[in-house]
């Protein structure tokens, strides 16, 4: 039985944790807040309930696994889930609107025909026909097993060629990135251009520069579904911590990590911020890697070991709205009003040189609107969240006087094409920023991790679970395979097999 500490009750930490105390480890956590979840954080306030971090869940095969291999329970056991259907709305600057089904390649591809005409469907379904064989090729090496060795057969992108007639067939190569997979691919049309490119924005990745293999996350979303937990999140986060507890998990709440100890060459336990020291055989971390190499949570003789950090995304701006009137039936659960110029906002958040990033005065808007009943005080209100991808902090500073609720003014206009009314209907709101994301998470900057992703070098690889250091091992967002709850998932489970059993 080996003694290991975790830093940090995200949800990451929280799945390592238990999956570590299930095969007869003896794991404390540490974390620096007052609660676990992290990012899977709870805001409530008169009777109304808000997830102040991601609200939707991919890939439940995942927790699936986790509560079958920790309780031999069904994660359906656990929490509720339900599809959401339809999948996302979308409101294009133009006027366009049209729904997304959940898990419907054939009703994806009649949307889109009946929104941007004959064709559109059978191309966007030949995309991801190609993101399939990315989903083939980096499945096992890029979500299942860990980074070991070289990885140089992740820094080729799998993405294909598309078959090309006439001249072009004379052409070499597949696209490089998502940007030229929607010019090439998708005839260049901007309703189908917006469609895609979204699903870059969202997890804080430039198109213009991401890989063409990004396109494996619409095909994961299409393909195996989206699906809501009732109570949200937080509710998949609480039901993972009861059963750290169940498996005997100790937590040490406030307790803020400030150096891994290291002892003959190898990591040894850590020191907290008041001085005090946690021996231990194994340390986990789930810290941002930005903050453990970057702001040296970790001292030892082979510094220069440290692989390059990736690079810093753009944050998240939430804005929690409460709002008097029931939830009208036939209210879609996400819907997304597309930017009035795109361009614009990708050289707001991506500015040319890599200088600081600005805010795009009409930005693409996320729309939740969960149809929950523990969420909101009776019948006769509706909760509301808005999401958009910002600069993180730093770039801007999201704490200057004015700059937070400035902004979310305009989100909120913007927010009215897929609420009408919202303004009128507004009880009060809660407004969160990268700041907030930084002061109770600890990422630098409130950047929010993206997925892992084959191709460009090996650019966009998340850092190894098995860190240089002996004794050190990584996990959660920033760990490999990256960000997002299913890549948390998975990212708790490659470092849980490498420890293995004692």
């Amino acid at each position: 039985m080996a003694r290991i500490v975790v830093v940090g009750a995200g949800i990451s930490g929280l799945a390592v944790a238990s999956r570590l105390a299930t095969v007869g480890h003896r794991v404390l956590v540490c974390e620096a807040s007052g609660t676990h979840g992290g990012m899977l954080g709870r805001y409530r306030r008169d009777g109304f309930a808000f997830d102040t971090g991601p609200t939707l869940l991919t890939l439940p095969a995942v927790y699936r696994d986790l509560a079958l291999k920790t309780g031999k329970e069904r994660l359906e056991d656990l929490v509720e889930l339900s599809p959401v259907d339809p999948e996302s709305r979308h409101l294009l600057p133009d006027g366009t609107e049209l729904a997304l089904p959940n898990a419907s390649r054939a009703g994806v591809v009649r949307a889109l025909d009946g929104a941007f005409g004959p064709g559109a469907g059978e191309r966007w379904g030949a995309v991801l026909d190609r993101a399939r064989q990315v989903w083939e090729a980096t499945r096992r090496p890029l979500l299942e097993e860990p980074l070991t060795g070289s990885t140089a057969a992740l820094h080729t992108d799998p993405y294909p060629a598309a078959p090309r007639r006439g001249l072009a067939r004379l052409a070499r190569g597949g696209p490089r990135t998502l940007a030229e997979v929607a010019r090439r691919e998708l005839a260049g049309q901007p309703g189908p251009t917006a469609l895609l490119c979204e699903y870059a924005l969202r997890f804080g990745f430039d198109p213009r520069t991401a890989p063409a293999s990004l396109t494996v996350v619409p095909y994961m979303e299409q393909t195996f579904g989206v699906w809501y937990v009732t109570g949200g999140m937080r509710a998949l986060a609480d039901a993972v911590y009861a059963r750290c507890e169940q498996r005997r998990v100790e937590f040490l709440f406030h307790a803020t990590v400030s150096e891994v100890v290291v002892k003959d060459g190898r990591a040894a336990g850590v020191e907290l911020s008041d001085g005090s020291r946690i021996e231990a055989d194994l340390v986990v971390s789930t810290a941002d890697v930005r903050a453990l190499y970057g702001q040296r949570l970790v001292e030892w003789d082979g510094q220069d070991e440290w692989p390059a950090l990736p690079p810093a995304r753009p944050g998240r701006l939430t804005v929690l709205l409460a709002l008097r009137g029931a939830r009208p039936d036939g209210t879609v659960h996400r819907t997304v009003i597309h930017a009035a110029d795109p361009g614009d906002e990708l050289a707001a958040l991506f500015p040319a040189g890599g200088g600081p990033g600005r805010l795009c005065e009409r930005p693409t808007v996320q729309v939740l609107r969960p149809d929950d009943p523990s969420l909101r005080p009776d019948d006769g209100h509706e909760t509301v969240t808005l999401t958009v991808t910002v600069p993180r902090h730093g770039e801007v500073d999201w704490d200057a006087p004015g700059v937070a609720d400035t902004y979310a003014d305009h989100v909120v206009a913007q927010a009215e094409a897929a609420v009408p009314g919202l303004r009128e209907r507004l009880l009060w709101r809660q407004v969160r920023t990268p700041a907030d994301t930084e002061r109770e998470t600890c990422a630098p900057g409130g950047s929010v991790p993206g997925p892992a992703l084959a191709g460009a070098g090996g650019a966009w690889l998340a850092a190894a679970n098995r860190s240089p250091l002996p004794g050190l091992h990584l996990a959660g967002g920033s760990a490999h395979p990256g960000g997002g709850l299913p890549r948390a998932g998975m990212s708790a489970a490659v470092t849980a097999a490498l420890i293995g059993t004692p």
